[in-house]
């Protein structure tokens, strides 16, 4: 799904104009985002949770030379879906 998309889903549902609507879209990702940082962790009832999860330093290899490199600890996003979203696909 694009910022597109949504935008356009909002259009038509909402029946406003396209640059409201694109602008509807980036506030509710940026607020996603904010929620994100702030808590941790996302709901969006009947669709899944955002959840932010710490990953270890570990050791990789260089696809082209094989070489090993070190990768640094950090943090990423995980999605769990709903059971409602699950049964639903």
């Amino acid at each position: 799904m694009s910022r597109e998309f949504m935008s356009e889903v909002i259009q038509d549902s909402a029946g406003i104009t396209q640059v409201l609507a694109r602008s509807t879209a980036n506030d509710l990702i940026e607020a996603i985002i904010k929620e994100l940082k702030k808590e941790g962790k996302f709901t969006l009832p009947g669709f899944g949770t955002f959840s932010v999860c710490k990953t270890k330093a570990r050791t990789g290899l260089n696809p082209r030379t094989g070489e090993k490199i070190e990768i640094k600890a950090g943090k990423t996003v995980r999605f769990k879906v709903s059971k409602v979203l699950k049964q639903t696909v």
